[in-house]
């Protein structure tokens, strides 16, 4: 099993606030640090009723304040929407009150709608995905030791390195991830199509980097694991019905789940969120240690960043609870 890591996007359920998602997001932070998770990020989406980390920034620096050694970051900040300046102050801060603990994963999508895109860039013209490459290289020279003569600085920003890691659910920052020597993730629990392709691109275009001399790829999984898989596949169906609801156009909080999703999509909806959920380890531990395992053969993962959209806190603790034992398990059978 290589490194796991956790993404949360701090899931506001059907019946609960923002609030409790808020405080739920900080009490599995606090788990996923005694269990042994290597990072923990938050991923920037807005004008999502459903989802209460759209200032993923402000939340990054809650969740380090209350946490000790986890490594804690963005997967991710959606360039296109901000200056790079802002950015590298925004990472540079946080870097310098959480030294060695912050992490910064870059995607050139606007991470919601096309009207809230517009509202958050005031335009969109296509330059803003457009300048995506330059942006990156701006927002490193910020955190860079300054130049001579250097006219703008961030600061606190300045000095600080903060890791840069490009994220894409197509080939495009793979490439791009190769060319400057990043490391990469792919966001294959919800867009899997492209995940191999991608990867080849990005293994067999690396130019090394003094920080990453080898190409380090991190593969999305959705992970829902329970005391059987009767009672993972009961506690999945709120993330199949939370995709069913994006295949629709329709947004909510998650959905509590239920006993049966026959009579909730077509056949033509079952097949495409399957598809889209493909990269999904669901059931008991032996199933999902199983199913964890083939997609490691397929990806050659260096990192799993593990997604798990439970209605339930105590059920989504528990799964991640079972998920980080299992590594342990594995060393202790061999």
């Amino acid at each position: 099993m290589p490194a796991l890591s956790i993404l949360d996007l701090a899931p506001i359920v059907e019946g609960g606030s923002a609030a409790e998602a808020l405080l739920n997001t900080l009490d599995l932070a606090r788990h996923a640090e005694a269990w042994g998770y290597r990072r923990f990020w938050l991923a920037e989406h807005h004008n999502m009723s459903g989802l209460a980390c759209s200032a993923t920034a402000v939340l990054i620096g809650h969740v380090a304040a209350g946490t000790r050694s986890i490594r804690v970051g963005a997967g991710g900040i959606m360039l296109p929407n901000h200056a790079p300046l802002v950015v590298a102050e925004q990472f540079g801060t946080l870097a310098t009150l959480f030294p060695d603990r912050i992490d910064l994963g870059l995607g050139r999508a606007p991470g919601t709608d096309q009207a809230t895109a517009r509202a958050l860039r005031r335009t969109l013209e296509g330059a803003d995905e457009e300048r995506f490459p330059q942006d990156v290289l701006e927002l490193q020279g910020y955190l860079a030791d300054p130049r001579p003569g250097q006219a703008v600085c961030a600061i606190p920003g300045s000095g600080t390195q903060v890791p840069i890691w490009l994220l894409g659910s197509s080939t495009y920052s793979a490439q791009l991830a190769a060319h400057l020597g990043l490391p990469f993730a792919f966001a294959s629990h919800f867009a899997p199509d492209l995940l191999l392709q991608a990867l080849a691109l990005y293994r067999g275009g690396y130019r090394p980097s003094q920080r990453w001399p080898k190409p380090h790829a991190m593969v999305g999984v959705n992970v829902v694991a329970a005391a059987s898989d009767r009672e993972a596949a009961l506690l999945f169906t709120s993330l199949q019905q939370r995709f069913l609801g994006m295949r629709r156009g329709q947004r909510g909080p998650l959905p509590r789940p239920v006993g049966n999703m026959d009579g909730l999509w077509t056949e033509a909806e079952r097949g495409s969120v399957a598809r889209m959920l493909e990269m999904s380890a669901v059931g008991g531990p032996a199933t999902v240690a199983a199913q964890l395992a083939r997609i490691v053969e397929l990806t050659r993962a260096d990192e799993l960043i593990v997604a798990c959209a439970v209605h339930e806190h105590a059920a989504r603790l528990a799964s991640y609870e079972i998920l980080a034992a299992l590594p342990q398990a594995a060393a202790s059978a061999a």
